[in-house]
């Protein structure tokens, strides 16, 4: 990739809070048009980063650069970007109109450019004839609107948002990820955002950026976080995985399902299968990994039924099956299985 195409560039930026250290050093390139996820759980400096960006948090070592410009020591109102808070942050005595129009008026820009400005805006984010409702009277979602159409009548060149949909109800968070993914295809623009739900990361972003401890564990497409997690980590955190023990010794794992062959370094090791690529044996069926196990707990979910199963190292497997098939019951035996390229092999 050429540095031309290169939003934002992070350089061994840190953040230390006193002894605590928020972020380690991280090295990041955001390509211009991404829209990524920086994703983890509470604690894990994503926050902090997203902050460092957008001029709130200074950082300790490292540098900022937006379109091959250093930022690092700009303020925030100095920099080419814009940030929307998980909490609105509109102001309650100003119109939805004026609460867009504010940074404009700063800018000290021609009332009629504000104007059609603003209307833009409003428009982008489907609020046309809310212009003189108050906060008050807005819902939750029009509010998260109003706070996104501020941001972006600024056209920044990049979009930072901070965990924006956190406070809305799943209907309203799924609206607005619609939205969101509209919006961005519309104006083409860099939209870096934090959350912790890795629904949300998987559905919006086109690179997920998972974050533990103050470190980047994982960068990818959602196909690779989800299909390909190359730590303990992302398996478990994105989505529901089934963590098997195993060891490799020269090229051959050996897993409580079995022995099969695959190359790489001896020792211990872990088999990532996703619950939903695990399926049900009939009794004349086979699979390339198979195995049994007692049904220890079943889980109606509307499209499919979910097996816990206990194996005989102690270890749980959860199974989904198509709902309309025969029911298992708690105790019976059940055999199980998947195809190798279901699974991912990581370090134990």
């Amino acid at each position: 990739m050429v540095a031309s195409d290169i939003a934002v560039q992070l350089r061994g930026l840190s953040r230390s809070f006193g002894t605590v250290t928020a972020v380690h050093p991280i090295d990041l390139d955001i390509p211009r048009g991404d829209f990524l996820a920086i994703l983890g759980p509470s604690g894990c400096g994503k926050t902090t980063l997203l902050r460092m960006m957008g001029g709130f948090v200074e950082p300790n070592a490292g540098h900022i650069e937006v379109n091959g410009a250093d930022i690092t020591h700009l303020g925030p109102e100095h920099r080419p970007i814009n940030m929307v808070f998980q909490g609105y942050g509109l102001f309650p005595h100003m119109n939805a109109r004026q609460n867009v129009g504010y940074g404009l008026r700063l800018k000290k820009l021609d009332r009629a450019i504000i104007a059609k400005r603003v209307s833009e805006a409003m428009a982008l984010v489907r609020l046309e004839g809310y212009e003189d409702h108050m906060p008050a009277q807005l819902s939750g979602g029009q509010q998260q609107r109003v706070a996104l159409a501020r941001a972006l009548v600024m056209k920044p060149q990049v979009l930072l948002l901070d965990e924006p949909l956190a406070a809305l109800d799943l209907k309203l968070r799924q609206a607005m990820q619609e939205e969101l993914r509209r919006i961005h295809r519309e104006i083409g623009g860099t939209f870096v955002f934090v959350t912790h739900d890795q629904g949300e990361a998987l559905g919006l972003a086109n690179r997920i950026a998972v974050m533990k401890d103050g470190r980047i564990e994982q960068l990818g497409t959602p196909e690779d976080i989800y299909l390909r997690p190359q730590t303990h980590f992302v398996a478990s955190f994105i989505g529901e995985a089934n963590l098997l023990k195993g060891r490799r010794r020269g090229g051959v794992i050996e897993t409580t399902c079995g022995a099969f062959e695959e190359g790489g370094p001896d020792g211990e090791i872990a088999l990532v299968v996703r619950p939903e690529s695990v399926r049900r044996l009939g009794h004349s069926e086979r699979a390339e990994i198979e195995t049994t196990g007692k049904v220890d707990e079943i889980v109606f979910l509307g499209a499919h039924v979910r097996y816990v199963l206990s194996l005989s190292s102690g270890e749980k497997l959860r199974v989904q099956d198509p709902v309309g098939k025969p029911r298992a019951a708690i105790g019976d035996m059940m055999g199980v299985g998947w195809s190798r390229s279901a699974q991912r092999i990581i370090a134990g």
